[in-house]
């Protein structure tokens, strides 16, 4: 029974390890894309429901990804290593522990919740197949809803919330390192002044985002390498 039990915690280990390695891709992916030819004037082009059924129509993936889908694609690839990471802090943190885990799922399903992105998708298939235009006016409208309904960024504010209770949780352990846990302190914290008063960022929040970014790579960096290797 302790030996399957040994068996599968080094698994979850080694999963949440890689799962946060590749997490770390995913900031310079959105740098690629949105540097790709002709991405930047599709994307400044999408005002109203109709202009996102466009998008859609012509290019569906960078439709889903300018409502969010790589920041999906980021929250659900680290349920693993949120899973090992608050399990070896309880060790000598338990209620921080517990506390950001749940903090950290709610905020996944508030974010998911909130997201419009494959709505959206399913919409513009209707639009494009809708034979009158009281029918486009029904769907764009219908549209235009689920864009007002998404600009909530409340999950993402509370999953970053989450980062900081974690990184408290690793202050208070021997399982990882204080640099660690300050990286991820300044990191997520940044993100969180990021989200709330620069969103799109601009200025100051171009700096706030750069800082905050490369915290939270180092962060989830050195997550990962503690965990592939047994921490």
């Amino acid at each position: 029974m302790t030996d399957s039990f040994d068996s599968g915690w080094k698994v979850l280990c080694k999963i949440g390890g890689i799962a946060a390695l590749l997490w770390i891709a995913i900031a310079p992916a959105e740098i690629v894309i949105s540097l790709l030819p002709g991405v930047e004037e599709l994307s400044t082009h999408t005002v109203t429901a109709t202009d996102w059924f466009g998008l859609f129509q012509q290019h569906w993936f960078l439709g889903l990804r300018n409502l969010g889908l790589l920041n999906m694609v980021g929250a659900t690839l680290y349920i693993p290593t949120i899973l090992a990471v608050c399990s070896l802090l309880r060790r000598d943190s338990e209620a921080y522990a517990i506390l950001g885990a749940v903090v950290y799922f709610v905020g996944i399903a508030v974010y998911f919740a909130s997201s419009r992105a494959f709505p959206m998708l399913s919409l513009s298939r209707e639009y494009t197949n809708a034979v009158t235009d009281a029918q486009r006016l029904l769907i764009a409208a219908a549209g235009e809803t689920m864009l007002a309904e998404g600009k909530s960024r409340a999950g993402i504010l509370i999953i970053e919330f989450s980062f900081v209770v974690i990184s408290a949780a690793m202050l208070k352990s021997k399982v990882f390192s204080r640099f660690s846990a300050s990286a991820g302190i300044l990191g997520s914290t940044l993100m969180m002044v990021l989200e709330v008063a620069f969103i799109p960022p601009h200025g100051a929040g171009m700096v706030i985002a750069a800082v905050g970014g490369l915290a939270m790579m180092t962060w989830s960096f050195l997550i990962g390498r503690g965990l592939l290797r047994g921490v």
